[in-house]
């Protein structure tokens, strides 16, 4: 490889190639179906503050957010074809799924109220929008499974397990959410949060995650944008995984992202991390609990949750 063309795959993989000054960057993100109380607040919690995190940090950005009751499969696809005449060419799209998956051996389907989308219908809305640079990051479980059906050359495809048959609740997404908050997740210090930075942030704090918890890992996430249709846990220039994905940004801070947060703000982060980790240690011992104290336990946890988010919203 010449020096040039080495230097060129240096700036895709850091994510240092900017977004042209006139294209835009549309978010789509939808929470899907809960199926238990703490999932049914989670979920949308989560599709919240992603679209939050996505205003604060880009001027040229459109986001759009279905949850609940609004995300069937009739409302998805009629928001993939209202914006498949809005993005235009040489603009950005980005679609984030959140909840829960399932794969019968031949189909992935994201659980919705309703009628499930398969992976297949994913992959044929994604087609109809225009944007030469598409990215999908389905964050559920079983959601490896949709990872070949949803590949295609320009598409950035994320996925939070390896596999369908890694079939438990994912605590990669709310890794993802973080990744867009973190100063931390800019590791090139350009102001910007690429997909492959925020993949590999969440990547981390994953494995971090399982590792204290003494867990077996349940999850193990993957990212394919070269239309490989078997991904990559570690992308990287040694398996031709990650330029494209380097070069999406998903937050534009337009200033350092070491600048963004005071030492108060990050502890209070830090805290609810720690918050969070604990509920999910809580629903992997339910079983082996008596179920007041299990309840009591997750009430508490999920009050002092509460209270330290609205700390770091101030």
């Amino acid at each position: 490889m010449r020096a040039v063309e080495r230097s060129l795959v240096a700036l895709l993989l850091t994510g240092a190639l900017s977004v042209p000054a006139a294209a835009a960057t549309y978010f789509l993100t939808i929470a899907g179906l809960g199926g238990a109380p703490e999932y049914e607040t989670q979920f949308p919690q989560l599709a919240a503050e992603i679209d939050k995190a996505l205003v604060a940090n880009n001027a040229n950005a459109h986001t759009e957010t279905l949850k609940g009751a609004s995300a069937t499969r009739k409302q998805i696809e009629e928001a993939f074809t209202r914006l498949a005449a809005q993005v235009k060419e040489d603009d950005f799209f980005a679609v984030t799924l959140i909840g829960h998956g399932t794969f019968d051996g031949i189909d992935y389907k994201f659980n919705v109220p309703g009628p499930d989308p398969t992976a297949a219908d994913l992959a044929r809305w994604m087609d109809r929008i225009p944007a030469r640079q598409q990215l999908i990051a389905v964050l559920t479980s079983s959601s490896g499974a949709a990872l070949p059906v949803l590949v295609k050359k320009g598409r950035i495809v994320i996925t939070a397990t390896k596999s369908g048959t890694e079939k438990n609740v994912v605590v990669f997404t709310r890794y993802w959410v973080d990744a867009l908050r973190d100063p931390s997740a800019d590791t090139d210090k350009n102001g910007a949060v690429s997909a492959l930075e925020a993949y590999r942030y969440a990547s981390r704090k994953t494995a971090a995650y399982y590792e204290e918890a003494k867990e077996l890992a349940t999850e193990h996430a993957m990212l394919s944008d070269n239309g490989s249709n078997t991904g990559e846990r570690d992308p990287g220039a040694t398996n031709g995984q990650g330029l494209a994905a380097g070069a999406f940004a998903l937050i534009r801070s337009g200033e350092p992202a070491t600048q963004a947060l005071t030492d108060e703000k990050r502890a209070l982060l830090a805290k609810k991390e720690e918050i969070q980790a604990r509920i999910d240690r809580l629903k992997y011992q339910k079983a082996g609990m008596d179920e007041q104290d299990y309840r009591k336990q997750l009430a508490a946890a999920l009050i002092e949750l509460a209270k330290t988010q609205a700390e770091i919203d101030k």
